[in-house]
């Protein structure tokens, strides 16, 4: 169903859907840039869906029996050093302090791109037995990467995140954990945000720095570019053994543990934006939105009105997340405003409503209006938030089916990766020389994941016609 455009200061998306993306942060107030390029300011609004995200997460993490610490924001460079890979995979992108209280310093401290080495020296000084095992711990914090080139909530210099860190006995208990941070993060995905990611692992090029293995969400934005949506990784014992960790096992020998790593971070805001908004603003799914439902009083001025509207605020806030807009401000005004900002839910009230003992129910998502009775309303109001969501995630599954295509040959990726935007699924050798080929000849179609349900596509790969040992979705990242 096509909608009226009510917001005429957001550029199409189909003009340009970068500009799009920002007339959309700045407009529905979601982020300002700050003095410091690459870092921003998250607005109320802003931070109100990133709080609801990390409620939803941080439960999830807890009934798995994950605990929140905090570690500290500066990392000596000797610690650092003690894991070269992994290191050297961040070196470009860090920042360093020379110079604290007037002084040069001693050492280079580090700000923290990422804590697996402030948890390793942690987790070196609390384990010693298996009965202290495992450690199941996640912090909330920011990290900061020196990026080139940056985007709010896509790609920052600082950025909001949790990062989980947990030690096991054994490789098999750590490696079921790194698959069940990926099912919560998938069910967090599908259940709260309304994407459908394709989940799977990523090839042995594009691994984290220090894992033996690393699993990606991959949602699609509605322009068909991936975003890589969160990641967990199983380090094994490298980590482990570089900081010197043991603990004796259960027959009184020396052991070492085996090491998991997960995060996700306010990108997950920026693939909100990018997969549901349109093109007059945010379209938020009901579950994150810090109003579900905006109360709009029709004709206020007129008696009963805005004490008809508050009665229903009153009734309403003990169920969902409601906001009553009374302000002296024109219905016209209200109604593109919180079509900006993405509210799931408008209630509209006015006297003949008022009269007839209903009110007016429009759905941000496809702009459908619904006549409902003051009866029953929390009721009729729960059953549509859920509806919204479920059409909101099959439109957004749709538009992923949709730009998927599959080659068969080296000729038609880098047809379909001229031609058309979207994910590739095609076989591959497993030699990363034709990663770097393709990437190349496209001109930045990446490896995203090899799914954990391989379809057969072809025998060969589609860069150098080798046998395939797998199938791989390929495409252009934010």
């Amino acid at each position: 169903m096509a909608q009226k455009k009510m917001v005429n200061d957001i550029t199409s998306m189909d003009v340009d859907f970068a500009q799009w993306y920002t007339d959309i942060v700045k407009k529905a107030q979601l982020a300002e840039y700050s003095s410091v390029k690459g870092c921003t300011v998250i607005e109320p609004y802003g931070y109100a869906i990133w709080e609801n995200i990390q409620k939803d997460m941080d439960r999830r993490f807890k009934e798995v029996g994950v605990e929140n610490v905090y570690m500290p924001l500066l990392i000596p460079e000797s610690l650092l050093q003690k894991e070269k890979d992994h290191i050297d995979g961040f070196a470009p992108e860090c920042a360093v302090v020379t110079q604290g209280g007037g002084e040069k310093l001693a050492e280079k401290l580090y700000i923290r791109p990422t804590s697996e080495v402030l948890f390793c020296e942690h987790y070196q000084k609390v384990i010693h037995s298996y009965r202290d095992l495992p450690k199941l711990y996640n912090q909330w914090c920011s990290v900061v990467r020196w990026e080139k080139t940056t985007r709010p909530f896509l790609r920052g210099m600082e950025f909001l995140w949790q990062e989980g860190h947990t030690m096991h006995e054994t490789a098999e208990e750590a490696k079921e954990f790194t698959l069940k941070a990926l099912k919560i993060y998938e069910d967090v995905y599908r259940e709260t945000l309304a994407i459908p990611p394709v989940v799977g692992q990523k090839t042995e090029k594009e691994k984290f720095a220090g894992a033996e293995a690393t699993y990606t969400l991959e949602p699609m934005m509605h322009n068909g570019v991936a975003l890589q949506g969160g990641t967990t990784h199983y380090f094994g014992d490298g980590f482990a053994k570089a900081f010197g960790i043991q603990f004796t096992g259960r027959d009184n020998s020396l052991q070492t543990p085996h090491q998991t790593s997960w995060g996700m971070s306010t990108r997950l805001i920026g693939a909100v934006i990018m997969v549901h908004g349109d093109d007059n603003g945010l379209v938020l799914p009901p579950k994150v939105a810090p109003v579900q439902v905006v109360i709009v009083p029709i004709a206020q001025h007129k008696p009963g009105v805005l004490e008809k509207a508050g009665e229903l605020y009153e009734q309403l806030k003990k169920d969902f997340r409601v906001k009553l807009d009374d302000s002296d401000n024109s219905p016209g005004w209200k109604f593109a405003q919180y079509e900006m900002q993405g509210v799931p839910l408008r209630l509209e009230i006015g006297p003949k409503d008022i009269e007839n003992g209903q009110c007016v129910l429009v759905r941000r998502d496809n702009g459908e209006k619904i006549s409902a009775s003051l009866e029953g309303l929390t009721e009729a109001i729960d059953g549509l938030l859920k509806t919204i969501h479920d059409d909101m995630y099959a439109r957004a599954q749709k538009n992923r089916e949709e730009k998927t295509f599959v080659a068969h040959n080296h000729e038609e990726f880098l047809d379909i990766a001229q031609n058309k935007p979207g994910f590739i699924k095609a076989m591959w050798c497993g030699d990363s020389a034709c990663e770097d080929k393709l990437k190349e000849e496209t001109g930045g179609v990446k490896s995203r994941c090899i799914p954990f349900e391989e379809e057969h596509i072809s025998d060969v790969c589609a860069c150098c016609g080798k046998p395939a040992k797998h199938m791989v979705y390929w495409g252009r990242q934010y």
